[in-house]
């Protein structure tokens, strides 16, 4: 089950699995304008998202409670307009629904663009050591789900406390989550994302993907990868190599990856049916 922004190549991945998925759009304009017929009628009632404040979180949460309406739903994946597939549905569908775990990135950073960023005022519902990092990208199951929608003990204070240039510079959507689960249920998270994010260029937002990147040697090479890196903000640029643990056993990593531009898509679909996996 899928709750995309918009995502590209979504006709591929999603065409003949009807009752198998359900999309959920939160648009940043009032009246969208979908280029796949698949996102048509899906969007849900929006607010006003800026990059960096709690409207991030928001908008997450309000998606999350349009989509546990329907019982049927049982997984919850975000994804942007700038995210493609990597795998086949079935591949995909089997991943997700073959677990128990949440796929929510999750890491202890040190350094100014984590701990750093944790303020005194959240204490004591948040303690610094139980602070954490990670991308917002989340795959979540419905007890996860509720247990997002329901949470405004810990959201009140990332409302409060973390915002951008405001000297730690706290960006909620980094934070808000990987904190909530390290207190509530570490054992039920599997600290990475399926969505593959490329943070090399040491940037503030990840690299994009131009059409000349799209290769088949780019999307294999990306689908290959079965162990989360996690590099922390201090000094030391301390690098963290773990396994992706799939139930116990080492399976690639990701099932999606951005952030691929909109010229990029046509390149995209060429190469599509050679590099999934079924």
């Amino acid at each position: 089950m899928f709750l995309p922004y918009r995502c590209q190549a979504s006709n591929i991945l999603l065409l003949g699995q009807e009752g198998r998925y359900s999309i959920y759009v939160h648009a940043s304009r009032e009246k969208p304008v979908h280029t796949s017929s698949l996102f048509a009628g899906r969007d849900i009632h929006s607010d006003a998202v800026v990059w960096g404040l709690i409207s991030m979180v928001d908008a997450e949460k309000r998606l999350l409670a349009n989509a546990l309406e329907d019982v049927d739903n049982q997984f919850f994946v975000l994804l942007s307009d700038s995210c493609v597939p990597l795998h086949s549905f079935d591949y995909v569908y089997n991943y997700l629904m073959g677990t128990n775990a949440s796929f929510i990135d999750c890491f202890k950073d040190p350094g100014p663009h984590g701990t750093g960023r944790y303020s005194m005022e959240m204490f004591p519902e948040i303690d610094e050591r139980d602070f954490r990092k990670g991308a917002q990208w989340f795959a979540v199951t419905r007890r996860h789900a509720l247990m997002i929608l329901v949470d405004n003990l810990y959201y009140k204070k990332f409302k409060l406390y973390c915002k951008p240039a405001e000297g730690r510079n706290c960006i909620a959507d980094e934070h808000y989550l990987p904190t909530l689960f390290n207190m509530v249920d570490p054992g039920g998270i599997s600290n990475w994302s399926v969505t593959h994010v490329d943070w090399s260029e040491g940037k503030w937002h990840p690299r994009s993907y131009s059409a000349a990147d799209v290769t088949y040697d780019l999307l294999k090479n990306i689908t290959a990868i079965d162990e989360n890196i996690h590099v922390t903000s201090d000094d030391n640029k301390l690098v963290m190599q773990k396994p992706c643990l799939w139930n116990g056993l080492k399976r690639p990593c990701y099932l999606f990856a951005r952030k691929f531009n909109p010229e990029a898509l046509d390149n995209l679909l060429k190469l599509f049916t050679s590099y999934t996996s079924v």
